[in-house]
């Protein structure tokens, strides 16, 4: 029988993805969150693909189970897996989590800094239109559309602080670790 070896950087990679997203949980400013940190950091550091977009939507769902049943539980009718705009959401994490593999091939801290960046502007731009074509708050028109993105502005200073900071923890973090305990580091061949 094959002995299986218990690959710790993948848990450890794996808790670090978690413990963001349950730190949703912590009072924060609105939208002060690790969303774009947690796929960018999947996308960085996990060695596979799949695995880098599955776990970080894998926590965050389970932490959105958490939050929508009890923070927001006033907002639903019963208990919920999925809420309004949900897709958009999660779309936007995706696509996160593609940009970071083209821009953290090297996890140096410009490339960070932009994929950061980016992730920010990405998620506001899906997210928002997710608000203005499934909500009714706003008309289905350019004009809508328009006033949706303004009146999602003030929220975005926010997100991209909550990824700026996220991702220095993250990233920081993981990289002391690896420093500091070299068998989490990858090993290539």
């Amino acid at each position: 029988m094959k002995k299986q070896k218990i690959d710790i950087r993948f848990g450890v990679l794996s808790l670090f993805v978690l413990f963001a997203a349950f730190s949703r949980l912590i009072p924060h400013p609105p939208n002060f969150a690790p969303i774009g940190a947690m796929a960018l950091f999947g996308a960085a550091y996990f060695s596979k693909k799949h695995i880098a977009l599955i776990i970080p939507v894998l926590s965050m769902w389970l932490s959105d189970i958490v939050i929508n049943n009890t923070i927001y539980a006033k907002y639903f009718d019963g208990f919920t897996f999925f809420y309004q705009g949900f897709y958009w959401t999660y779309l936007a994490f995706v696509l996160i989590g593609l940009v970071g593999f083209l821009l953290l091939k090297r996890t140096k801290p410009h490339n960070i800094l932009i994929a950061s960046l980016s992730a920010s502007i990405l998620f506001f731009i899906i997210s928002n239109f997710g608000v203005w074509t499934s909500g009714t708050m706003y008309t289905k028109d350019f004009r809508g559309l328009l006033t949706c993105y303004t009146v999602a502005i003030p929220f975005f200073k926010n997100s991209l602080m909550g990824d700026l900071v996220y991702c220095g923890i993250l990233f920081g973090s993981f990289e002391f670790a690896q420093y500091k305990i070299p068998t989490l580091k990858l090993k290539t061949i």
